[in-house]
């Protein structure tokens, strides 16, 4: 696994559980200014259904209207189905297709209405689209800290589904703590746990937390040796499937000033990360 710290921006996260709609104007705006970041890649939607997430109706326009002339970071948009697959594939210049793959039947049901083992067949599905469109998929382990429903939950079953999702070739598997329930020694050991098993696969944190709580998750996930770290500016987000009330993502500021205190180098323009910072209070507040 390469050493390259990557920073994933996760605006699609930040917007999609939110009642207000938030104009396609105003989000190719702050695509665009996340463009001039130099994020390593950027979740910048998703093709699912409108009913199910209103937020994400526009993702098709919000998509042909980004002007891709002056930016090194990837696009990245989470899928459901093949339907969304084959939306995706009008999009050669998407690097990444990301599908979220849960330890629990109870939210694999709530976020794509089907089982573990029909998640696990999609994986698979989409993993060989992708291929064929030259963009690899990325695969989000939901619930991967355990869930609210009562559950059986062990990090056995985080590595079951590692092991299976590896054998069809997906070699970027994000960690997510989609209700903000893990504590970081949980955290520290299922990546350390996760790195072991499976040295060779690019493996990320997509955490949740509340302000308070960031500091430690993020510490515990890179002195893990984790170097992929998704994120929002502001904090802002969470999975409208997940609970009733949302636990906000981890502030990309904040992963930024760990790395720093933490002697890691993160190139970034800091002026356009000022500037997108305030159309994301603009937007989100």
């Amino acid at each position: 696994m390469t050493e390259a710290i990557q920073l994933i921006e996760c605006p699609r996260d930040a917007w999609q559980g939110r009642n207000d709609f938030i104009p396609t104007a105003k989000k190719i705006e702050y695509l665009q200014a996340l463009l001039r970041v130099g994020f390593h890649t950027i979740d910048a939607g998703s093709f699912v259904s409108p009913k199910a997430v209103p937020q994400m109706a526009d993702t098709e326009d919000i998509l042909t209207a980004l002007d891709l002339s002056d930016t090194d970071s990837k696009l990245l948009v989470i899928l459901a189905n093949e339907r969304g697959a084959e939306q995706a594939e009008s999009f050669p210049y998407l690097g990444y297709w990301g599908y979220p793959l849960s330890v629990s039947e109870t939210f694999q049901q709530r976020n794509t209405k089907q089982t573990i083992q029909e998640g696990m067949e999609m994986a698979k599905r989409l993993a060989e689209r992708a291929n064929r469109s030259c963009a690899e998929l990325v695969v989000y382990i939901s619930m991967g800290f355990g869930n609210p429903y009562g559950e059986p939950y062990h990090e056995d079953q985080v590595l079951a589904l590692a092991n299976q999702l590896t054998k069809m070739g997906v070699e970027t598997i994000s960690l997510a703590d989609t209700v903000g329930l893990a504590n970081p020694a949980q955290i520290g050991q299922l990546v350390r746990s996760c790195r072991s098993e499976f040295p060779h696969v690019n493996w990320g944190v997509h955490l949740h937390a509340h302000p308070s709580g960031q500091k430690q998750k993020i510490a515990a996930a890179y002195e893990a040796g984790c170097r992929r770290f998704d994120g929002a500016l502001g904090g802002y987000g969470g999975c409208p499937f997940a609970e009733d009330e949302l636990v906000g993502n981890i502030d990309t500021r904040s992963i930024i000033q760990y790395l720093h205190e933490a002697g890691q180098s993160v190139s970034l323009n800091q002026s356009a990360l000022t500037e997108a910072g305030l159309l994301a209070n603009a937007i989100f507040a």
